[in-house]
C-alpha cells in the first residue's frame, strides 16, 4: 500500500480502451489500473475517457482516481492527433499533469516537459502484415513509430515484443521495461455441472458433444481457417471433436467462414460471438483442450487463462508464445495444418501429456500476477515522473 503521493502532481491515464472495448486490451487496462487503484490511495490520478459523457460512466476506482470524458470519438481523435497531428494536448481535457500514460500504442499531444509512457503490446501489423486490416495497419505504421519517438518511455507486454521494438523501430533498449499482464481470479476449474450446462445452452453449443475451445476475435491473426483446416484433417476416427470459437466479429472474417463451409465443417464448428467475462472459465473447464495457434501475440492471455481453469493448452512456437507458455504448453507451428493436427491428435489421445501440462500449468501461472504488474508499474511511474 503506498501511504504518500508517488509523485508531486497528477498522473493521466488514458482509460478509453478499458471503457470502450470488453477483451483485449480494454480487459488488460482495467485489471491492471483496479489494481493500481488498490495500491496506491493518495496520487492523484485523471482518466481520460474518449467518446463518452457523464451519465455513461464506468463506478469509480478511488477516491484519488476521478474520470475525465468527453463526447468527441476515438476516431476523431484519431484523425486530430495523429493523421494531421494537430497540437491539442491532452491537458486540454483532464488539466495539468506531471505524467500521462497512454496504454493503447498511440500517445496523445502533451504540454512541454510532461514526462509520458506508451504502452506497445505488439507489432503484429508489421511482423505479420496479411492478418491486418489495411487501413488500420497505414494508421499504425504512421502513429506508433511517432508515439514510440515522442515517449519518454516505452513498456512492452513481452521480451518478444520489447525485441521487436529494438529490431522494427531502432529503439533503445534502456528505453523499454516489460511489464508483464497477471490473470483475472475468475479463471478458475468450473466444475459445477448446472453451470457448465447453462453455458453450453446460452452459447447453443451441443450439449452432449466433446469439444476444443478457441477464443479470440475473428480475424486471420488468430489463424482460425487452419486450426478447422486441422480439426478436419484428423479424419473420421475424431469426427464426434466439435471446435467452439469465441469472439466478435473483427476484421476479413469472411475467408474464415468460407473454409467452415468448403470443409463441410457448419455442424462441428461453433461461432458464438463475443463471450461475456463470467462465462469464459466455464466454456475453458468444459472443453478437452484450448487451441491458440496464433499467428503472432504481443502476450496471448487465452493461454494462461485455460492454464488457470486446468485445461491443456495448445499454442503456437512464435512470438511471445514460448516465453507465456514455458513448458507447460504443446506448441506446434502455426503455419503448417499438418502440425496443428498432429498436435491435436496427441493432446486429444494422450492422457498422461494432459496431466503433465496441466500440472505444469499450474506452476506456470504463479508467474503472473495482477499485483505485482501493478507495484512494477507504480515504481515506473515514480521513475519517469523524475527523469
Amino acid at each position: 500500500m503506498i501511504d504518500q503521493s508517488l509523485i508531486d502532481g497528477a498522473i493521466g491515464i488514458d482509460y478509453t480502451a478499458a471503457y470502450e472495448q470488453g477483451g483485449g486490451i480494454g480487459r488488460l487496462v482495467r485489471d491492471l489500473i483496479t489494481h493500481v487503484a488498490q495500491l496506491d490511495q493518495h496520487t492523484n490520478y485523471k482518466l481520460f475517457i474518449a467518446g463518452a459523457t457523464r451519465a455513461q460512466l464506468p463506478a469509480p476506482l478511488g477516491e484519488n482516481f476521478r474520470y475525465y470524458p468527453t463526447q468527441i470519438t476515438p476516431r476523431w481523435f484519431a484523425r486530430l492527433w495523429h493523421r494531421a497531428r494537430v497540437y491539442w494536448p491532452i491537458e486540454s481535457f483532464i488539466g495539468p499533469i506531471k505524467l500521462f500514460h497512454a496504454p493503447d500504442f498511440t500517445l496523445p499531444p502533451t504540454l512541454p516537459r510532461v514526462k509520458t509512457i506508451l504502452t506497445v503490446h505488439d507489432l503484429s501489423y508489421v511482423r505479420a502484415p496479411q492478418t491486418a486490416h489495411p487501413a488500420q495497419k497505414a494508421f499504425l505504421d504512421r502513429a506508433v513509430p511517432y508515439s514510440i519517438q515522442r515517449a519518454t518511455h516505452v513498456l512492452a507486454d513481452s521480451e518478444a515484443t520489447k525485441q521487436d521494438l529494438i529490431e522494427l523501430y531502432g529503439t533503445e533498449p534502456d528505453k523499454i521495461t516489460v511489464l508483464l499482464s497477471g490473470i483475472n481470479p475468475i479463471y478458475r476449474p468450473i466444475t459445477d455441472e448446472a453451470t457448465l450446462l447453462a453455458v453450453r445452452q446460452r452459447y447453443k453449443i451441443p450439449l452432449d458433444v466433446p469439444y476444443i475451445f478457441s477464443i479470440g476475435t475473428i480475424q486471420p491473426r488468430k489463424n482460425y481457417a487452419r486450426l478447422v483446416e486441422a480439426l478436419q484433417k484428423l479424419g473420421e476416427a475424431y469426427s464426434d471433436i466439435h471446435l467452439v470459437i469465441a469472439g466478435g466479429k473483427g476484421w476479413l472474417e469472411s475467408p474464415i467462414y468460407q473454409v467452415v463451409h468448403t470443409l463441410k465443417m457448419e455442424d462441428r464448428v461453433h461461432f458464438t460471438g463475443f463471450v461475456a467475462d463470467e462465462d469464459v472459465p466455464s466454456l475453458y473447464s468444459g472443453a478437452i483442450l484450448t487451441a491458440y495457434p496464433s499467428l503472432y501475440e504481443g502476450f496471448g492471455f487465452p493461454v494462461l487463462e485455460s492454464m488457470a481453469c486446468d485445461t491443456p493448452v495448445l499454442t503456437s512456437n512464435v512470438s511471445s508464445l514460448p516465453e507465456v507458455a514455458g513448458d507447460a504448453a504443446l506448441m506446434v507451428d502455426p503455419y503448417n495444418v499438418d502440425d496443428i493436427a498432429e498436435g491435436l491428435r496427441r493432446l486429444l489421445d494422450d492422457e498422461s501429456l494432459r496431466q503433465k501440462l496441466i500440472a505444469a500449468g499450474r506452476e506456470q501461472i504463479k508467474r503472473f500476477n495482477w499485483q505485482s504488474s501493478a507495484q512494477q508499474l507504480l515504481q515506473i511511474y515514480q521513475h519517469v515522473s523524475q527523469l
